[in-house]
């Protein structure tokens, strides 16, 4: 049986998906199941990670049985995961020892703000191109080494494990024979010299964290392990690995610096191609790895601006207001809506993110009245996604020095029509969505196929993407002006809430 597809494991932070592609990166089959999240407290988000693997594993063998030849028509296997997400596990039995630390969760900010008082911010940017935010895994792995009493004593001893979504799914895959990551997720935990390309032992004892806890640090594209053959009918090797976005920015063949993509997810994540050199950020941005191509390959990075909520925040129409059956449902109500009417939503649900890092921010509904409808609120929530991937588009053009061309675009509300054209008009520049909006899955499977020899070259895969439509900007400037500074007011109302 000729090997004529790659799969690529797609774990996100509401759900897991399996996808397999074609060599033209043509979807062949797919699958997706949902799984819960928790919130202990206002502020914190957890996960099961045994909930993270029943899904992932569940959907995998799902789309191998409607896969022509099944697992045998398979060359390999790539993951592509929900960064920064922290789960801790015994290295012996493989389970667990606390609920997975969710990338949206605050409860670490107090120990963040507690090293930028002690005076380390500067230090722990120049090495890791990110600020000290509750965001990143560092400190949440502490928290949970303090959280149980004997965890600490356990990690020095070599007993537990370390791993972002990524390490923990290739530990499963291979019945923990492998303990590794991938540059890209090894730059998103505060541990990690993105210059050297290692974890750095200063910052592993500032943040309280054992170095003997943490995974093997491997290219994004490399033979990495094999996949124990009882779990999925077969050996695959594990040949690619990429943190979601870092996934999503090769999937759309942004391979060339200068290149910027955005997918709406639950959060939205914009990265623009600086090439083989970091560019430190001035305006709120991160400095992060994109990827490495090979044990020999140069390590390629991004500028990077992360919004906290993005997607999430039509679910919360759905959950919360009950003003929605379906997330699908948001363009129908939203189109009801009347932008002159003035009314702004700040989803900073958990904080705000890039380019502002104020974990006190809260959300906020401006410019209501007795006139406002729930179609209203609906619009101003999706148009706060195209608000704040503006935000960061212009923070990122003022770090590179010069204007991006077009803005690349993937993700859930990707198929939005409304939302893509609103994104165009505010931020002056063309959006252009591809045939293939599955990007994040498309980029592991990218990574995995290079690695393998399933696709010869970067430039076969960026051969492989096609567009479906370009956004151009209509809106007259001084109504794009005025929309702006109505947003930018709001903003500011919404920051320090929680801080009192």
């Amino acid at each position: 049986m000729a090997a004529d597809f790659v799969l690529a494991l797609d774990q996100g932070t509401t759900s897991s998906r399996a996808i397999v592609f074609d060599r033209h990166g043509r979807v062949v089959a797919a699958a997706q199941r949902e799984y819960p999240q928790g919130y202990p407290v206002p502020g914190h988000v957890t996960h099961d990670p045994e909930d993270i693997w029943d899904s992932q594993l569940g959907v995998a063998r799902e789309v191998l049985e409607a896969v022509p030849g099944g697992v045998a028509a398979i060359a390999a296997l790539g993951i592509a995961n929900q960064r920064e997400t922290t789960i801790v596990w015994d290295r012996a039995s493989g389970e667990p020892v606390a609920p997975a630390i969710v990338w949206q969760s605050r409860i670490t900010a107090g120990a963040c703000t507690a090293l930028r008082k002690a005076g380390h911010e500067d230090r722990v940017r120049s090495l890791t191109g990110l600020p000290l935010d509750a965001y990143f895994s560092g400190p949440k792995i502490a928290h949970i080494l303090d959280e149980t009493p004997g965890l600490r004593d356990r990690a020095e001893a070599g007993e537990l494990a370390f791993g972002t979504v990524d390490s923990f799914l290739v530990w499963r895959l291979t019945g923990g024979r492998v303990h590794v990551t991938d540059v890209s997720n090894a730059s998103r935990t505060l541990l990690f010299d993105i210059r050297k390309g290692r974890w750095d032992p200063w910052l592993c004892e500032l943040m309280r964290v054992p170095l003997a806890l943490l995974p093997e640090v491997r290219p994004s594209s490399a033979l990495l392990a094999e996949s124990d053959p009882g779990l999925l009918g077969a050996s695959l090797p594990i040949s690619g690995i990429g943190g979601d976005q870092m996934a999503a920015t090769f999937g759309q063949a942004c391979l060339t610096p200068g290149m910027a993509k955005n997918t709406y997810g639950t959060g939205a994540f914009a990265l623009l191609n600086t090439g083989t050199a970091p560019v430190a950020s001035g305006h709120g941005l991160l400095s992060t790895v994109l990827w490495q191509l090979g044990d020999e390959g140069e390590t390629v990075y991004a500028l990077e601006g992360a919004v906290f909520v993005a997607g999430a925040a039509v679910r919360w129409l759905r959950d919360g207001l009950k003003a929605i059956a379906s997330s699908e449902d948001v363009e129908r109500l939203a189109s009801a809506g009347d932008r002159d009417a003035g009314v702004v939503v700040v989803p900073a649900f958990v904080g705000l993110g890039a380019p502002h890092w104020d974990p006190d921010a809260r959300g906020a509904i401006l410019g209501l009245t007795f006139g406002t409808g729930v179609e209203d609120i609906a619009l101003a929530t999706v148009d706060a996604m195209a608000y704040q991937v503006t935000d960061v588009l212009a923070s990122m053009a003022l770090d590179a020095s010069g204007e991006i061309g077009a803005l690349r675009v993937d993700g859930g509300a990707a198929v939005n029509d409304a939302l893509l054209q609103f994104q165009a008009d505010i931020l002056r520049v063309p959006v252009e969505r591809p045939k293939v909006t599955e990007t994040t899955a498309l980029g592991a499977a990218f990574l995995a196929g290079l690695a393998s020899g399933f696709w010869s070259s970067t430039d076969e895969l960026a051969a492989t993407w096609q567009l479906d439509r370009r956004f151009e900007p209509k809106m007259e400037r001084a109504q794009r002006d005025r929309a702006l500074e109505r947003w930018h007011r709001a903003v500011e109302r919404s920051k320090g809430w929680a801080a009192g």
